[in-house]
Parts: structure tokens; sequence; C-alpha cells
């Protein structure tokens, strides 16, 4: 179970560092890519691993005890995880509101890292 989270955690980092890249390539290029050939698809896959990693964490919760972690921290943060893996693609979207977003996921996924291996 542990090795199932710390997977699917990790891999949810690593959309987060792409979210962040797209991001910062649209703001600089103003290009945005073809929503049916290439975001469309990528959101549906990065939804595929959030809606893995969401069963994962509330079983996960549901058999172990921890103060700091919250199955409303689990929801909030899928649902930020499926925003961002689309605005992350359109450059004008507000950048504040995009990298708060962004910082608080990636808080949360690390702190999800730090309570799986203790």
């Amino acid at each position: 179970m542990s090795d199932e989270i710390v997977q699917l955690t990790e891999k949810l980092l690593a959309y987060n560092g792409l979210f962040m890249k797209f991001y910062q390539e649209g703001r600089e290029t103003g290009v945005k890519p073809d929503f049916h050939e290439v975001i469309k698809p990528f959101a549906n896959e990065v939804k595929e691993i959030t809606e893995q990693w969401n069963r994962a964490m509330k079983k996960w919760l549901s058999e172990t005890n921890h103060k700091h972690l919250h199955l409303k921290q689990i929801e909030m943060t899928s649902e930020h995880i499926d925003q961002l893996s689309i605005q992350s693609f359109f450059p004008e979207t507000s950048k504040t509101r995009f990298l708060n977003t962004n910082r608080t996921v990636e808080y949360f996924l690390l702190e999800i890292l730090k309570e799986v291996e203790k």
C-alpha cells in the first residue's frame, strides 16, 4: 500500500513540475497548444493518476492514524491537480493564483511522502 502511494505521489510531483514548465513556456511564447490533440489527452492522463492516488490515499488514511493529514486535503489537492493540468497550457491564467496552487500541491505531496516514510 505504501509503495503504491509513494509511486503515485512521486508521479503527481513530476506532473506538478510539468505544469510549471508548460505554464512558463506558454507565458514566454504566448502559444496555446491544440486542445483536443495536446491538452485534453494530457489532462485525462493526469486525471487517471490523480483518481488512483485519491483512492489509495483514502484507503490508507482510513487504515492509519495521522494528525496532520485529512480527507479534505486529499480532495482539495486532487481538484487543484486537475485544474493545473489544464490551466498550465493557458498563459492568461493568473500567475499568482497558478503559482500559489502549484506550491500548495507540491507542499502537500511532499508532506505525504514524509508521512509514508515514517
